[in-house]
Parts: structure tokens; sequence; C-alpha cells
């Protein structure tokens, strides 16, 4: 074995021990949420309508969560089937609708929120003793 062949080898397995970890935490929150008949898709939207405390133009949204118009319009049309959200008049904009969330849209957020949180607590619980700091670091590096 020559020395880039010992420098490759840990690099890789670190980066598939990565990959499998962040697989398996996508996972154990997707299992979370498809229980309340959620995805993280949903969560996320819910999430945004809820912080910004106010119906949000689908354009709003897609910059929010970073993915483009016609997506957004998609997982409204879900949202909306759901009885999640509600589209509602833009009053700035007679040609813009907004995105509202709710009654039942904001419970289906608050509980996705606890089921997440539950699934953190246990990733927690499964960390415990390590360095917790060392760890965020060397995931922040990744950005």
């Amino acid at each position: 074995m020559n020395d880039s062949e010992t420098t490759t080898r840990p690099a890789a397995h670190f980066s598939l021990a990565l990959l499998h970890a962040a697989q398996n935490v996508g996972d154990r929150l997707e299992g979370a949420l498809n229980e309340l008949g959620l995805s993280m898709a949903k969560q996320s939207a819910l999430t945004q309508l809820a912080e910004a405390g106010e119906p949000l133009t689908l354009s709003e949204l897609a910059s929010r969560l970073s993915c483009v118009r016609s997506n957004i319009t998609q997982l409204v049309d879900r949202l909306e089937g759901d009885g999640l959200v509600r589209r509602v008049d833009d009053p700035q904009d007679r040609r813009s609708v907004r995105a509202e969330l709710t009654q039942v849209g904001m419970e289906k957020q608050r509980a996705g929120a606890r089921a997440m949180a539950s699934v953190q607590d246990e990733l927690s619980k499964l960390l415990s003793g390590t360095d917790m700091s060392a760890l965020e670091n060397a995931l922040e590096a990744f950005g």
C-alpha cells in the first residue's frame, strides 16, 4: 500500500460514514413525520409559514425554502388538499395569492416540530459521551 492509498482510505471511509449517518438521520425524521401524514418538505413549508406569522406569497415561500416556484406551487397544492393551508388573495397585488396556515395546519406544524425534537433527543442520547463541540465544529466545516 502506498502513501496515497493510506491517506485516501480513511477519508473515503469518513465520507461514507458521514453519508450513511445523514441518510439515517433523514430516515428517522421522515419516519416520525410520516406518522403524522407529513414529509420534510411539508413540515418545512408549514414551519416557514408559522414563523412568518402572516400569509406568504408563493415566491416568498419558495425563497425561504430555497426552491423553485413551480415546486412550491405543487407543494402548496398538496398542503391545501390536506387542509393545512389555504390560498388567500394578496392585498398588495391582485395578480398574486398568498399561502396561509389553517388551524389544522398550525396544529400539524406543532406536532411535526415535537416529532422532530423527539428524534433529535434520541440522536443526542446515542451520541452521549461524544464531544459534541468537536462534532459540531467538524460538521460546520462542511458548510
